[in-house]
């Protein structure tokens, strides 16, 4: 009745006929699912998840929601809780990108080049490459019996220039002096065009934009959206559609493709740990000692706090396609990196082809196929994973538990234990040349859980390892 009051006496002095006027307060009277008022609370299930990103054209030789579909056993044995499918939508034409040419240049007219996922098109379409409604109806159903999550990856600052707006709604869009679409300015994204974000009330644009994300959750059941260079786009937004998508479903989850500290407070539940992840490919190329990131994450801690979901990783489909594989980038520390992104803080993270070791960059414009030489990695992840369900102490935010470091005389190993309620975890990373002895202070009640060295009060780790150790509840 109060609510319902105050609205009457809006309408009364701001004028309810004015959409502009009313559409703030409208977005601020929605509710989401916190026990004591309007505020972010992150979904049980969530509490110790980890990640997987599949690259939907890669992933197979047919590169079709069917063929993930048949795959999805395989990632759930892997243990894998949230499946993040990259962009599903059909693709723009104008200015695509990629095919014959270098691949960040535009292509020839009559080029191969498939074009980027993230040059959206039509957001309430599917890529027909991919398969039909019917397909991924089928993938998301498939996926929810395994007990596994789905979520879309979003692209919400800009569309394709030939999409479904830009001849429907040109309002939407931020046009130059000459009155012109454009791409988002200081960026080579040629083949997309910006949204008028700052407008974006007064225009519909936000209305729009929410209603598109939330038919996917309404129509195919789908649990959140890992969200598209996200800082880009205001934080009300995301504030407003996390509202708008709680009220179809209480346990939705949010990615955030950026670290924005704000984002946490009601939008999302994890944000990307891009600072973590530079200092980790650097320190694992040998260019920066290990003191970066034992720096790092009481920096990341003030920053963000601990209830903040991190995501950690040592690939993604980014850091594949432009900066390289894991071993070009981190050399004979991949694995050992492997282990400090599953283990340091956060929620860690698989991208496809990372189970099999695969050395290949993936073109990013193209249909290329991710080298599946066996799983030569799988033992690695799927300990990692484990371990993130099993121990409470490496659950995701507040859940779990901070880091705390045991001193190491080596400025290129790291060691550190964490510890919750009956669960503890002990781990040593050691990224030298040669092996290194750590003193761990392990006693019989501590059992291996990876790496080759025994529990002990003094280790022994060897070059460019890691070992981990639980502690016997």
């Amino acid at each position: 009745m109060r609510n319902l009051m105050f609205l009457l006496l809006l309408c009364a002095t701001a004028g309810c006929n004015n959409p502009s006027a009313n559409q703030p307060t409208a977005i601020a009277q929605q509710l989401g699912s916190g026990e004591t008022g309007d505020e972010l609370s992150h979904p049980e299930w969530s509490k110790n998840a980890t990640i997987y990103e599949l690259n939907v054209r890669q992933h197979s030789a047919e590169g079709t929601f069917e063929a993930v579909t048949l795959d999805l056993p395989r990632i759930k044995s892997l243990g894998a809780d949230i499946v993040w499918l990259m962009p599903i939508h059909p693709i723009g034409v104008v200015n695509r990108k990629g095919g014959e040419n270098a691949s960040n240049f535009l292509a020839e007219p009559g080029s191969g080049s498939l074009g980027s996922p993230y040059s959206v098109k039509d957001y309430y379409g599917i890529n027909p490459n991919f398969g039909t409604a019917e397909d991924l109806h089928e993938l998301i159903d498939v996926a929810h019996g395994l007990g596994m999550k789905v979520i879309f990856d979003w692209v919400a600052n800009h569309t394709a220039f030939d999409s479904d707006w830009t001849e429907n709604h040109i309002e939407y869009f931020l046009l130059d002096d000459a009155g012109n679409l454009q791409p988002p300015t200081g960026t080579d994204w040629w083949d997309v065009t910006q949204l008028d974000w700052e407008n974006g009330v007064r225009s519909g644009l936000y209305d729009a934009m929410a209603d598109a994300m939330e038919y996917w959750v309404r129509a195919f059941g789908v649990d959140g959206y890992r969200c598209d260079v996200a800082g880009k786009v205001p934080t009300d937004f995301w504030d407003k559609v996390r509202r708008q998508l709680e009220g179809l479903n209480p346990d939705i989850f949010m990615l955030a493709e950026a670290e924005v500290p704000e984002h946490h407070a009601r939008a999302y539940d994890m944000s990307y740990a891009w600072e973590m992840h530079s200092i980790m490919n650097e320190v694992g190329a040998g260019h920066m000692s290990v003191d970066s990131i034992r720096n790092a994450v009481p920096r990341q801690l003030a920053r963000f706090g601990e209830d903040a979901y991190r995501m950690m990783f040592v690939t993604n489909h980014d850091e594949n396609s432009w900066n390289g594989t894991i071993v070009e980038r981190m050399g004979a520390n991949g694995d050992a990196m492997a282990v400090l992104a599953g283990t340091l803080m956060g929620m860690p993270l698989v991208y496809s082809g990372q189970e099999s070791g695969s050395i290949k960059r993936l073109r990013f414009f193209e249909k290329d196929t991710v080298q599946w030489d066996g799983y030569s990695k799988n033992d690695l992840y799927k300990t990692i994973f484990k371990l993130h369900h099993d121990e409470e102490a490496l659950w995701n935010g507040a859940y779990g538990a901070q880091p705390i470091f045991i001193e190491v005389d080596s400025e290129q190993a790291l060691a550190w234990k964490r510890s919750k309620n009956e669960s503890s975890v002990a781990v040593a990373v050691n990224l030298s040349d040669a092996s290194l002895s750590f003193d761990m202070g392990l006693n019989s009640n501590w059992t291996s859980a990876w790496g080759e060295s025994a529990p002990g009060a003094q280790v022994i780790i060897p070059a460019h390892s890691a070992s981990i150790w639980v502690k016997t509840k």
